[in-house]
C-alpha cells in the first residue's frame, strides 16, 4: 500500500508550507531515534517522517506527488518520459541541475545569497555552485549538489556534546543511517557540514556536502542563555528560614550548594564553570534560583499557624513598588 505523505505528517492537503515545516518538527522530535533508543517502530517512523518532509517540503516534488501520487519520481511534469524522469542530479542527463553562480551573473545576485537562495527556496532545484581557485577553473568537472537535512537533538547533547543517528535517502531512493558528532555548546539554528556525503557529480568532480541544520529539544528544567544555564530549584519553607544544604544536578555532575538562613524565593547562587563548555571556549556559569514551595497538605489548623506566626508584622515587601 502507497504511503499517504500527507497523513504520515499529520496535515491536510491544503497545508501551507510553515504548517507542514512545523508537522515535521513535532513528529522528527516525537519518533528521534535519540529518544527511543531500541524501538525499530520509532525508527522505522522517523524515516517514513524524513521522506514525507523530503517531498512535501519541497515546492516542486510536492506538486508532482500531488499530480502522479508517490509514483512521481519516475515521471516528469508531463507524465512518464518526461524531462524530469532522470530524477534531481542523476548522472544519465535527465536530472534538474542548475548552476546558480550564472543564475546570479544573470539577475545580479553577485556574492552570497541573491537568486541563487531565493531559487533554491522556492523550486527545490538541486544547485551546483562552479568550483573557484586554482583547482576549480571552467574546465574543472562540477561538484555534487549540496544536500540539505534537519535533525532535532536533545539538550543535554547539546551542552556537552555527543553522537546523534539520522536517516537519509541517497539519490536512487535507498535509506541509510549516519552518525553524526555534535560538538559541545552547539546552539539551536546552527548548521553542521559533513563533507563528501551530498549528491554524486554528475561529471567525476567531488561529491558534495550534507548540511544538517540542527534544532535543540527544550528541557524540562534548564534553560540556556549563550553559555549560561539557569535551573529553579524547589526548596521548602523550613529549608529558607532556618538555611540548608541542597543538592543540584549539573552537566558535570551533581554539587552541594548552601542556601542562606531567611532567605526569599527568587534569590539567585551562582556555580562557577558549571554552564555550557562550548568547544574552544570558557565554559559559562550556572544560575540556580531558589524557590519556595508550601507543602500541599497543610491542614487548616497548621495553615492558620503559620499565617498567625507569620503574618502578624508592619512591614510590607512591597514598600518600594513604584509605576
Amino acid at each position: 500500500m502507497s504511503q499517504d505523505y500527507y497523513a504520515t505528517l499529520g496535515v491536510s492537503r491544503g497545508a501551507s508550507e510553515d504548517e507542514i515545516r512545523q508537522a515535521y518538527r513535532e513528529m522528527a522530535r516525537k519518533h528521534h531515534p535519540d529518544l527511543n533508543p531500541d524501538d525499530a517502530a520509532s525508527k522505522a517512523k522517523f524515516q517514513d517522517v524524513q521522506r514525507a518532509f523530503e517531498v512535501l517540503g519541497d515546492e516542486q516534488k510536492r506538486k508532482q506527488y500531488d499530480r502522479f501520487g508517490p509514483g512521481f519520481e519516475s515521471m516528469g511534469p508531463g507524465g512518464p518520459g518526461g524531462p524530469w524522469s532522470g530524477g534531481a542530479g542523476s548522472s544519465n542527463g535527465g536530472g534538474f541541475d542548475v548552476n546558480m553562480d550564472d543564475l546570479n551573473d544573470l539577475f545580479g545576485g553577485g556574492g552570497g545569497g541573491g537568486f541563487a537562495d531565493l531559487f533554491k527556496q522556492f523550486s527545490g532545484a538541486q544547485t551546483t555552485r562552479r568550483p573557484h581557485g586554482p583547482a576549480g577553473g571552467r574546465g574543472a568537472p562540477p561538484r555534487g549538489a549540496d544536500l540539505e537535512h534537519e535533525i532535532t537533538i536533545p539538550f543535554a547533547t547539546a551542552v556537552t556534546g555527543g553522537e546523534a543517528a539520522i536517516g537519509i535517502e541517497g539519490q536512487a531512493g535507498s535509506s541509510e543511517t549516519i552518525t553524526v558528532k555534535i560538538p559541545a555548546g552547539i546552539e539551536d539554528g546552527k548548521k553542521i557540514r559533513l563533507r563528501g556525503r551530498g549528491n554524486k557529480s554528475p561529471a567525476g568532480g567531488p561529491d558534495g556536502d550534507l548540511l544538517l541544520l540542527v534544532h535543540v529539544a527544550p528541557h524540562p528544567h534548564f534553560r540556556r542563555r549563550g553559555d549560561r544555564l539557569e535551573v529553579t530549584a524547589p526548596i521548602t519553607l523550613a529549608e529558607a528560614l532556618a538555611g540548608a544544604k541542597i543538592d543540584v544536578p549539573t552537566p558535570r555532575g551533581e554539587v552541594t550548594l548552601t542556601v542562606p538562613a531567611g532567605v526569599s524565593s527568587g534569590k539567585r547562587l551562582r556555580v562557577k564553570g558549571h554552564g555550557v563548555a562550548a568547544t574552544g571556549r570558557e565554559p559559562g556559569d550556572l544560575y540556580v534560583e531558589l524557590q519556595i514551595v508550601l507543602p500541599d497538605d497543610l491542614t487548616e489548623e497548621e495553615r492558620s499557624q503559620l499565617i498567625e506566626l507569620l503574618g502578624d508584622t508592619t512591614a510590607t515587601p512591597r514598600a518600594d513598588l513604584r509605576w
